[in-house]
């Protein structure tokens, strides 16, 4: 059996990524597709070393940093890919990768990280952050997100079977490409993230600094509450303008390798994220940790934090991971780290790690390949 996997681009190793290496774990005989890998040689490891076969965008000007201005191009580039020798396609997808050519003899099965973000639920979002929700230049944007929206939905019938990383973006898959999905969380590396005794007085949050994530919205937070000390980690093309609002209490760290990140989830007093997230890993890493989450309750965290009720419902069965707030606002979140203040001796490290333990690498590896010798069975048959 021939398996090929496509995934959108390798250019470095975040939460796709993590889903990958267990793919490739699970199929080291695949043949790997991407639009571009643009993987430095030291960090080749988590896709086993193994050849990139990719598209014409990695060979046009300035790719390696611009690659994403080559979206236009890329319904066409992934389309170029001839698969016609595999028996299973399975593609890595949180752009175009669903959209590969595949024939009726062959088994796609798609892992959706999420339909094109900046296509559909972030469409109005992204131009305006983007200055492109005016003028001519706005107007061809459009032209393009149209474009690529006409495409997506176009090449749902391309996929036998969907698997989405959670309830939340299942539904958004049956919304937008009227297909059913099972759900496969992702794989989270509980073994690196463990509790550690010793927690110490600041909050915590990290992330890539860019606008949807909200990292701007919790340092404007804890610079109004002084008292309060918040240490962030990560970069990205907003780390300039969340400095400017950052006060004293309030620590970047910029980027940091995992060693980092894993002491200061394992030490901080809780970790704090106001992204609407279609899964969100780092969040269940802080539970791992034995870290509880105070998170933006909308998307993904619905399905991985336990959230502390309402005062003097809580008991012994509840077993509370984090604490929820509903609008992605200053005041909201504000309101959130006040209650769990009151409240922080309520959570315990055992029932955050065991709540985490859900998410396993063990347990995704089992349920994919379950799931894929079931497609298999039912395909041939």
């Amino acid at each position: 059996m021939r398996v090929a996997i496509v995934h959108d681009w390798l250019v470095t190793y975040a939460g796709a990524e993590r889903a990958l290496e267990q793919i490739l774990t699970l199929y080291p005989e695949a043949d790997l597709f991407s639009l571009v890998d643009f993987l430095p040689p030291g960090q080749r490891g988590f896709i086993l070393d193994k050849p990139v076969k990719t598209s014409f965008i990695q060979s046009l000007p300035f790719s390696r940093k611009k690659y994403r201005s080559y979206l236009p191009f890329m319904p066409f580039a992934i389309e170029q890919f001839d698969l016609s020798g595999y028996d299973v396609v399975i593609s890595s997808s949180h752009a175009v990768a669903k959209g590969v050519l595949t024939n009726a003899r062959q088994l796609h099965v798609c892992y959706c990280y999420t339909p094109i973000r900046y296509a559909w639920d972030l469409h109005f979002q992204y131009l305006r952050e983007a200055k492109l929700d005016r003028g001519l230049k706005g107007l061809a944007a459009r032209m393009v997100l149209h474009y690529i929206r006409m495409w997506d939905v176009t090449t749902a019938n391309r996929v036998d079977r969907y698997i989405g990383i959670s309830h939340y973006i299942a539904k958004r898959i049956t919304k937008i490409y009227g297909k059913e999905a099972a759900v496969i969380y992702p794989p989270v590396d509980i073994a690196t993230y463990v509790p550690q005794a010793g927690k110490e007085g600041y909050y915590l949050t990290a992330s890539r600094m860019v606008p949807y994530k909200k990292m701007d919205l919790i340092v404007e937070a804890f610079t109004s509450m002084p008292d309060k000390k918040l240490v962030v980690i990560g970069d990205g093309p907003d780390l300039q303008k969340i400095r400017a609002k950052a006060g004293s209490n309030v620590k970047l760290l910029g980027y940091q390798p995992t060693s980092v990140m894993k002491e200061h989830l394992q030490k901080a007093k809780a970790f704090v994220y106001a992204a609407e997230e279609d899964f969100g890993i780092v969040t269940v890493e802080a539970q791992a940790c034995g870290t509880p989450v105070i998170a933006f309750g909308k998307g993904g965290s619905l399905e991985t934090i336990n959230p502390l009720r309402a005062a003097g419902s809580n008991n012994d069965t509840d077993r509370p991971t984090g604490i929820f707030f509903y609008e992605q606002t200053v005041e909201a979140l504000k309101a959130a780290v006040q209650q769990f203040e009151r409240s922080h001796q309520i959570f315990d490290a055992k029932h955050m790690r065991s709540n985490a333990e859900r998410f396993s690498t063990e347990r995704f590896n089992k349920e994919f390949k379950a799931f894929m010798d079931n497609a298999l069975l039912h395909h041939r048959s």
